[in-house]
């Protein structure tokens, strides 16, 4: 009797497989027609409408914050144009009960989730009032230190599980944040308890200058998840109908109890990582540029409206202008705020001040008196 001929497993070959079920999920292409009508979330036109008007005041408020960063008037700033429908998408999908752990570049969903525009720019500015949120917003205010905010909402999404809130924490980084310890605990802690988190994770495609290539050898940063074993999806980040949908769908299982979902958004910055000195032309050719320029969320979507008379140039000039003079108000207010003092920040950081910090607070006091 023949002896059974035993079978050599091949791991190339299976990670290739792998990769291979990790296709770009995609609703609405480069022209604005839908070509995965399955998948259409259907939005009404109100709401599909109120998405654009979202996405449109987003990047006035971009340039705006690019504009006052240059006059002095802001400080740390990280710009958004060509992540609109990442953003705000994704934040469309979410209730008022859902808790929102940012990253620096998030400042767009904390602000439709009920953050002060004026507070937001307090904050750029390091005051401390900006960190001071209204009684009820479900966020903390953005993380600064690159992926710490997942092992953070692996936490809030504990604590919400515990309490059985009908709610989810949502998290965001960019792909350079995926290279971090922080990213892979906290997936991980959170698919071992089946904690309903959202985890998403912005690949602009640039993490400052490193390209997205030589951040990780993994053809996408959503196939990821599989070593935690929780859902991972790849979508077209500059397709807002996709991006909502997805989302959605991640909430819609984490309040059923099945678990978190890491979401890689596919998208593209357009300006600089930050206003801090950073030049994207050393590291991005115009024809790169030039390329996702095509797939501007903002172009894409409103071809898709105005297919369907839901949106016109009066329309979006409305909202421009809308835009304009509730910044124009909001930094108005930020610059009557009390200016900062030391002594304000030693006030507020210890419920019992240790005797080394009275001491501090003691010579300023005195300083600040002159």
């Amino acid at each position: 009797m023949a002896a059974k001929k035993s079978q050599q497993f091949d791991p190339v070959k299976t990670l290739a497989e792998i990769e291979e079920k990790f296709e770009m999920f995609q609703i609405l292409n480069e022209e604005g027609e839908i070509v995965n009508e399955e998948a259409n979330p259907n939005l009404s036109d109100e709401d599909l409408q109120e998405l654009m008007r979202r996405m449109v005041y987003t990047r006035i408020l971009d340039q705006r914050s690019i504009s006052l960063n240059r006059q002095g008037r802001l400080g740390f700033y990280a710009p958004t144009a060509g992540q609109e429908a990442s953003q705000i998408a994704s934040h469309f999908a979410l209730k008022k009960e859902d808790f929102i752990l940012p990253g620096y570049r998030d400042v767009p969903q904390l602000i439709w989730h009920g953050w002060p525009l004026e507070q937001a720019f307090l904050f750029s500015r390091g005051h401390f009032m900006g960190n001071q949120m209204p009684e009820g917003l479900n966020v903390l205010p953005p993380q600064i230190i690159i992926g710490a905010q997942y092992i953070q909402a692996t936490g809030v999404a504990l604590g919400m599980q515990k309490r059985k809130k009908d709610a989810v924490a949502i998290t965001y980084t960019g792909e350079g944040g995926s290279s971090q310890g922080d990213f892979y605990e906290g997936i991980n802690f959170a698919g071992s308890f089946r904690a309903p988190a959202i985890f998403i994770v912005q690949n602009n495609q640039y993490a400052i200058s490193t390209p997205r290539e030589v951040q990780t050898a993994a053809k996408t940063v959503a196939q990821k998840a599989v070593a935690a074993g929780i859902p991972g999806i790849f979508v077209d980040g500059m397709d807002p109908l996709a991006v909502y949908a997805v989302t959605r769908d991640a909430r819609e299982r984490a309040i059923k109890g099945d678990g978190p979902t890491l979401i890689e958004t596919f998208c593209y910055r357009y300006g600089p990582h930050t206003m801090a000195g950073d030049d994207p032309t050393r590291y991005r050719t115009s024809d790169i540029d030039s390329e996702w320029e095509k797939k501007d969320p903002l172009v894409r979507f409103r071809k898709y409206l105005e297919s369907k008379n839901l949106w016109s140039e009066e329309k979006e000039n409305e909202v421009m202008e809308q835009a304009k003079e509730e910044i124009k108000a909001a930094i108005k207010k930020a610059d009557a705020a009390p200016k900062q003092k030391v002594t304000d920040l030693l006030g507020i950081m210890y419920e019992e001040m240790p005797f080394n910090v009275k001491e501090q607070m003691d010579i300023y006091k005195a300083k600040e008196s002159k």
